[in-house]
């Protein structure tokens, strides 16, 4: 998720020129942004995710993020927010809880940990993409920032979990090329959405898109794994369609 994008993401600004060249205040931001938010938000939510009695309560805690960097960007970056687009906006987070949330998959836990890890990553999120933009906002490229934010996490994982690249000879051939597919994917996702944070009026709109792919991801789920489409779930993916209409047009 990390390493692979940073190889790319490097590769592109050798080959585009791109300026390495970065200021004090930009590596201190994004040092923290890297650690703390890139890093820890991902590590906070993948433990909550495993020990939430349901991954769906976990998702809907940290995804919630985007009314976060809504409001924030609006407060304190002079972002824009019209009430069609924060209608949209909720309508997409409303219905992708109920895309998210299946009864099926319910646990019970002896521990309500999952809760602070999920506010967690709900905050690492949220500042990942204010700080994005406020780095965007003050000269900083998106592709510089993506091989100093990529190149800091993978030591971050190195450095601290203790992974060894080394061990990649233990994956077996199919595994390796669905590791390699999941990297280059990442990197193609992760370069789209900062360079629309960039772009965007308020980082909070790139955050809902981001959100309600849920809804495509159900229906793929549906077509290549044969994964069952309930009610529920239809009803989720028609309100996310229709909050994604309001939002943009």
């Amino acid at each position: 998720m990390f390493a692979i994008p940073f190889v790319v993401y490097l590769t592109m600004g050798i080959i585009n020129s791109a300026s390495f060249a970065i200021s004090w205040w930009h590596a201190i931001i994004l040092l923290i942004t890297a650690a703390a938010f890139a890093y820890g938000g991902n590590k906070a939510s993948l433990r909550a995710i495993d020990i939430a009695p349901n991954p769906g309560y976990s998702l809907v805690l940290s995804k919630s993020y985007v009314l976060f960097t809504t409001i924030v960007a609006v407060a304190l970056l002079g972002a824009q927010l019209t009430m069609q687009k924060a209608v949209g906006i909720l309508f997409i987070m409303i219905f992708s809880a109920l895309i998210m949330i299946t009864s099926n998959r319910a646990k019970q836990v002896k521990s309500a940990r999952w809760v602070l890890l999920s506010l967690c990553a709900f905050f690492a999120w949220g500042m990942l993409s204010l700080l994005s933009k406020y780095l965007f906002d003050h000269g900083l490229d998106t592709m510089t920032f993506l091989i100093y934010l990529y190149a800091f996490v993978t030591l971050c994982i190195l450095g601290i979990d203790k992974v060894k690249i080394s061990r990649i000879h233990e994956v077996s051939t199919s595994g390796k090329l669905l590791l390699l597919g999941t990297g280059v994917f990442s990197a193609v996702f992760n370069l789209g959405q900062f360079q629309a944070i960039r772009l965007a009026p308020n980082v909070g709109y790139v955050n809902a898109i981001n959100a309600a792919s849920i809804a495509a991801v159900t229906v793929l789920a549906v077509i290549l794994f044969k994964d069952e489409l309930t009610p529920q779930k239809a009803i989720g993916v028609i309100g996310v369609v229709i909050g994604l209409i309001v939002l943009l047009v």
